[in-house]
C-alpha cells in the first residue's frame, strides 16, 4: 500500500515538473517588462544595422538582443536548436545549399541589404569602353563565378546556359559571349592586384575595402535585386511572428536604409 502511495505521490511530482518544464520553455523571455527577441548574427554590417533599430523596437514593446557570434558556421546551427529566434548572416542562395544538406526547415522573413560585387578596372571608365576580346578576371569559386556570370547576364555582356547553378558553374557554363571576352579565373584575393594587367576584374565588396579600393568606383555592380540579398532566416512558421514582422518592418525603414546608405558608402546596398 505504502508502496503504491509513494508511487502516485512520484508521479505526479514528476509530472508537475515536467508540466511546468514545458510552460517555461513555451514562453517568450521577458525583460523590464519587453519581450525578448533573440537575433544571431556577425559582427559587420550585420550587428550594427540590428543594434541601429534596437530603439525602435523598444517602442514596439520588443527587447531586441543581438548575439554575435564570431564563427558564422555556429548560426544555422543556434536557429536550429532555438538558441536564437532569427539569424542575419547569409543569402538565400547560401542558405538553400545548407538546408538541403542539414535538413534545416527555415524560411525567410525578409531582405535586408546586399554586399554587392562590382567590376572595376583602371584601364577604362565606362562598360561601353570593354574592348572586343578584353580580359577580365573572376573569382575561380563556384558559388562567385555562378553570380558574376549572372552579373554579366543583366549588363548584357554574355549569356549563360540553361541549368547552371552556384554549386558548380564555371566559365564553360557561358552559352554566349558576343564580345569575345577572355575570362580568366583566379583567386578572388588576387584580383585586385592584377587590375594593372588587365581590363577589368570582379571582386567582392569586402576584398574592395581590404584593398583601399573605392567601391563607388565600380563600372557597375549588383543592386538590390541581387538573389544574394543578405537575409533574416527563422525556423520555418516562425516568420508569421509578430515580432519577428516587427523586425523586419523596423529593417526595411527609410530610417535604416539612410543608415546603410551613409555608413557604408555604397560597400553596402539596402534591398528592400
Amino acid at each position: 500500500m505504502k508502496k503504491n502511495i509513494i508511487r502516485t505521490v512520484t508521479t505526479i511530482i514528476l509530472a508537475t515538473l515536467a508540466f511546468t518544464g514545458c510552460a517555461k520553455g513555451n514562453a517568450q523571455k521577458t525583460k523590464n517588462g519587453l519581450k525578448v527577441l533573440t537575433v544571431g548574427a556577425v559582427a559587420t554590417p550585420h550587428a550594427e544595422i540590428l543594434n541601429f533599430v534596437k530603439p525602435e523596437l523598444k517602442k514596439e514593446g520588443i527587447e531586441l538582443e543581438v548575439k554575435v557570434f564570431d564563427d558564422s558556421s555556429q548560426l544555422n546551427p543556434a536557429l536550429n536548436d532555438k538558441q536564437i529566434d532569427a539569424n542575419y548572416f547569409q543569402h538565400k542562395p547560401y542558405l538553400d545549399s545548407v538546408a538541403s544538406e542539414k535538413g534545416y526547415k527555415f524560411a525567410v522573413a525578409g531582405n535586408i541589404h546586399v554586399e554587392p560585387i562590382g567590376f572595376y578596372s583602371k584601364k577604362i571608365k565606362k562598360i561601353s569602353e570593354l574592348k572586343d576580346g578584353a580580359t577580365i578576371a573572376i573569382p575561380n569559386d563556384a558559388s562567385n563565378e555562378y553570380r558574376v556570370l549572372l552579373l554579366f547576364q543583366k549588363q548584357g555582356l554574355i549569356k549563360v546556359k540553361k541549368g547552371a547553378s552556384s554549386k558548380n558553374a564555371t566559365i564553360n557554363d557561358i552559352a554566349e559571349n558576343p564580345k569575345h571576352l577572355k575570362i580568366k579565373e583566379i583567386d578572388a584575393y588576387q584580383i585586385p592586384r592584377a587590375l594593372n594587367d588587365i581590363d577589368g576584374g570582379v571582386i567582392n565588396t569586402n576584398i574592395v575595402l581590404q584593398s583601399k579600393l573605392d567601391p563607388n568606383s565600380a563600372l557597375f555592380r549588383e543592386d538590390k535585386d541581387s538573389p544574394y540579398a543578405n537575409i533574416i532566416a527563422v525556423r520555418k512558421g516562425d516568420e508569421n511572428r509578430s515580432d519577428i514582422k516587427k523586425l523586419i518592418k523596423a529593417l526595411q525603414s527609410e530610417k535604416v536604409r539612410n543608415f546603410i546608405e551613409k555608413k557604408y558608402k555604397g560597400s553596402v546596398v539596402p534591398a528592400f
